[in-house]
């Protein structure tokens, strides 16, 4: 058995990052695997010292819009396969939003989940691709493969996961209809992997740019990492590195006993 550390980060472009230390956070982690979204990059325009780091594998899946979305994955182990798409519809893959790798026992994806904020045909497509995600993560599990999920959800579970709950319920992000899903994906046999290890309240990922909320911790925890049943017992530690800056996310991790 070996311990492993999954870290997964919503960059908010990669560029930017690179200016606010980002290497030097990289290179103090010493993670086996670190996921990345919103790089907002096509590999030519991304720094080289971000995309060809000693010790690391790289893989990329970078959107067809310029400047939008993008994910990345570094890991110290060879993956058996990489994906970048669910397969179900051309759109749910071609905006950069999905890694995938598959281990000997495990398959683990970085995901960017869309957001639902802007109209009622983009929370549709939010609510289908979360669909077309389960449906592809529960065919590894038929396979015989634990599975990992992390990345920006893009929804808060609980009113414990967002500093002001009452006043969310209809923003995109604390909607029913995506909580609901949330308890889908834990009914289906799914853990997020904080809540294995503490049920302490404001402990958040993303904080809002605007009125100085990320100085007043008025937060959202939509950053997470869910594992399968098999995975449940060897998640050892899961946390949140909220004095990491750089985004308006921050770093979350685990640490998995495989």
């Amino acid at each position: 058995m070996a311990t492993w550390k999954l870290i997964s980060w919503n960059v908010n472009g990669i560029r930017a990052v690179a200016k606010k230390g980002f290497m030097d956070w990289f290179n103090a982690q010493d993670a086996d695997l670190i996921f990345l979204q919103e790089t907002k990059a096509h590999l030519d325009q991304m720094p080289p010292e971000t995309t060809d780091i000693p010790g690391y594998l790289s893989y990329f899946s970078c959107g067809e819009r310029k400047g939008y979305s993008g994910t990345a994955l570094f890991t110290k182990h060879q993956p058996l396969s990489i994906s970048t798409g669910f397969g179900a519809r051309p759109e749910f893959d071609n905006e950069g939003r999905i890694i995938c790798a598959e281990y000997e026992t495990f398959v683990v994806y970085g995901i960017y989940f869309p957001n639902g904020g802007s109209g009622p045909e983009r929370l549709q497509f939010k609510m289908d691709f979360y669909d077309a995600f389960l449906e592809h993560a529960e065919a590894w599990r038929a396979k015989g493969k634990e599975v990992i999920v992390c990345g920006d959800v893009n929804t808060a579970h609980k009113p414990i996961d967002l500093a002001r709950p009452k006043e969310n319920v209809g923003t995109s992000g604390f909607m029913p209809i995506e909580r609901a899903w949330v308890d889908k994906l834990v009914d289906t046999g799914y853990y997020d992997t904080l809540r294995l290890i503490t049920d302490e309240g404001e402990l958040y990922s993303y904080w809002d740019q605007r009125f100085r909320a990320r100085d007043r911790n008025v937060g959202w925890r939509i950053d997470y990492f869910f594992v399968s049943e098999g995975l449940k017992d060897k998640v050892k530690d899961a946390f949140i590195q909220n004095q990491v800056l750089g985004s308006d996310h921050c770093p979350v991790g685990i640490l998995l006993e495989v």
